[in-house]
């Protein structure tokens, strides 16, 4: 736990200085008020002998100035955290998002996506609030303590140790409530999880749940997950909220045991003495001296055995917050010590020559402990400037062999060649510019087509937009808007229809100019007419760029310089559209299925 806590405090950063002048204002406001009690027993005890109010003036100006400093002393500590904790905050979200980006697609499966939302946001402003705490109460409640009892030894002697035998039982009884809480609050954010995960899928999902009409399974499925998170919120807040009736139980007793050992003490050690005056009647006037005890000593007392219970209900506070705050930490720390398992290596080849693809004995398993390989056994030979085309059975491994070359994940076994070279020979930024993949779910930013257009070149002018709108086929739904680039793109492309949003997200990628284009069954949405049209495009306009498309429609490769039939993740035939139809059974089935009826 302590490594997790370092390890989360190194974004504290610029905000380091008001993190450290923070304790010493409380360092300042703990000395200013456990100082006080003596000086106001002091004055008390001034009032029965001075012979004037001037002389009690020098008290006031004391007690005010002092006053002074601790009101000063606490407004700038309450300041200086709140620049401490919001700014670590800050940097906090900001180091865990540049985290997440740096990850791999194994990294990522590592964590789930409600999780890592829940991370960046309940977990941080856990530990936030506790950061906060800790520069501010860490410091002042175990000084108000620490000085409370030297001053109440000064004051009471003796007395005194009814606090510090006080102390540790209260102190032994939080220990314990905070460590059944603990597991329970560990429970609690894997709740959290849970309920993230069944809004996200529910909100991404939301056409399709009306469209079946499942909107109150959904909605018992998220009342399931809000109900478990109560429940173990519940139990949690239960053991917490002990602390603060057992803490009030704790001053009252400490509290009537100080006064009644106080009076006992007073007087049995009071005695009589002759003033030297007499009454109209003639009786002698006796004065009492008090013994071991003053009546204001006794006030100073109390109020500092106050002080010191207030500060074990302070600390009982800090741990409550520190229970709920140390999972938080934990898990913010478990995904800032990730580390990547695809990083550039040590000297990276910066520059792609050509995009020829070879796969030399290559396997790959998405965990390591997993029995059966993704893929295995590849062995292809794509050539620059060739069109390939890629055709399997769900599940038989398409996406995962165009991923290898991208280098989202990495070989288990055997390599994958790019260029001539060992992708994990590249600089990533360079491979990745060289290489477009549009993926088979489709996804546009909100904004305009133009600044969707520009992830795929920061500084691409209108007329190369134009050109790749063109390449894809959209150029002229485009252009026929009012707005025409500016058109806006609502939230994930929900203004746009599937095969508009497939072709929009070809011509992004088209715009950083690939030396290989991956087009993984992103074509599916679009009609035949069009998709030929692309592949035309695509050929004539882009002869030098190797094409490897998967698909589903044999129609949409057929015209491919070879094609790679997959089945159960492994090559089952590569050659021509002719040549598999005549030496390979599972592509002249497909064949047959999608351009014959009746089984002819």
């Amino acid at each position: 736990m302590f490594k997790s806590i370092l390890r989360v405090l190194k974004s504290v950063r610029e905000y380091k200085i008001f993190a450290i002048i923070t304790p010493l204002f409380m360092i300042g406001e703990a000395a200013v008020e456990c100082f006080l009690p003596y000086i106001m027993s002091e004055f008390v005890g001034k009032i029965e002998i001075v012979n004037g109010i001037e002389e009690l003036v020098p008290y006031f100006i004391l007690i005010f100035a002092m006053t002074i400093v601790s009101i000063t002393c606490g407004i700038l500590g309450g300041r200086f955290a709140s620049y401490a904790a919001c700014g670590f905050a800050k940097n906090l979200r900001k180091d865990l998002y540049a985290k997440v980006e740096s990850f791999s697609f194994e990294n990522i499966d590592h964590f789930h996506a409600s999780s890592l939302v829940t991370r960046m946001t309940t977990d941080v402003t856990n530990t936030q609030n506790s950061f906060a705490m800790a520069i501010r109460i860490v410091v002042r409640a175990p000084l108000m303590l620490i000085f409370s009892a030297i001053m109440a030894f000064v004051v009471g002697g003796n007395m005194a140790w009814i606090f510090v035998v006080a102390i540790p039982v209260i102190g032994i009884i939080f220990i314990v409530l905070a460590r059944l809480a603990m597991g329970i609050f560990r429970r609690v954010f894997k709740r959290y999880d849970a309920l993230n995960e069944s809004v996200q899928e529910n909100v991404a999902g939301m056409r399709v749940v009306k469209s079946f009409v499942r909107e109150k399974y959904e909605d018992n499925k998220f009342s399931t997950a809000s109900n478990n998170l109560s429940r173990d919120f519940i139990k949690a807040e239960k053991i917490v909220a002990l602390m603060t009736p057992l803490m009030n139980t704790s001053i009252h007793v400490v509290y009537l045991l100080t006064m009644f050992l106080s009076g006992i003490l007073i007087f049995n050690t009071a005695s009589a003495f002759d003033t030297g005056e007499r009454t109209a009647d003639g009786k002698i006037i006796y004065g009492y001296t008090w013994g071991d005890l003053s009546i204001p000593q006794m006030s100073a007392l109390l109020t500092y055995g106050i002080q010191i219970l207030m500060s074990i209900m302070m600390i009982s506070m800090i741990v409550t917050m520190l229970v709920m705050s140390f999972e938080s930490i934990r898990r913010i720390s478990e995904v800032l010590d990730e580390e990547p398992t695809i990083k550039n290596p040590e000297e990276p080849v910066m520059t792609v020559e050509d995009g020829s693809v070879v796969f030399n004995n290559v396997s790959f398993k998405y965990k390591k402990e997993a029995e059966r390989y993704a893929v295995s056994n590849l062995n292809i030979n794509i050539k620059s400037g060739q069109f390939v085309g890629i055709i399997g059975s769900t599940g038989s491994g398409k996406s995962t062999l165009v991923n290898l070359i991208s280098r989202l994940y990495d070989t288990t076994e055997g390599q994958v060649l790019v260029g001539g070279k060992d992708v994990k020979e590249y600089d990533l930024k360079t491979l990745r510019d060289s290489v477009s993949v549009v993926l088979q779910k489709n996804f546009l930013f909100s904004g305009t087509v133009a600044s969707n257009m520009r992830w795929g070149k920061k500084d691409a002018s209108e007329e190369e937009m134009i050109a790749a709108l063109r390449v894809a086929q959209i150029s002229e739904t485009i252009e026929a808007t009012k707005e025409r680039l500016d058109k806006v793109v609502e939230q994930g492309g929900a203004n746009f229809s599937g095969g508009q949003k497939q072709r929009l997200c070809i011509a992004r990628a088209l715009l950083k100019s690939p030396k290989i284009l991956i087009l993984d069954d992103s074509t599916s949405a679009v009609d035949t007419k069009t998709d030929r049209l692309i592949r035309t495009a695509l050929k004539n306009d882009l002869p030098n760029m190797t094409k490897i498309v998967i698909a589903q429609r044999i129609n949409s490769i057929e015209e491919a310089d070879q094609i790679i039939v997959l089945d159960n993740g492994e090559i089952n035939g590569i050659g021509t559209h002719k040549e598999l139809l005549q030496n390979n059974d599972i592509y002249r089935e497909v064949y047959q299925s999608q351009t014959q009826k009746g089984g002819e």
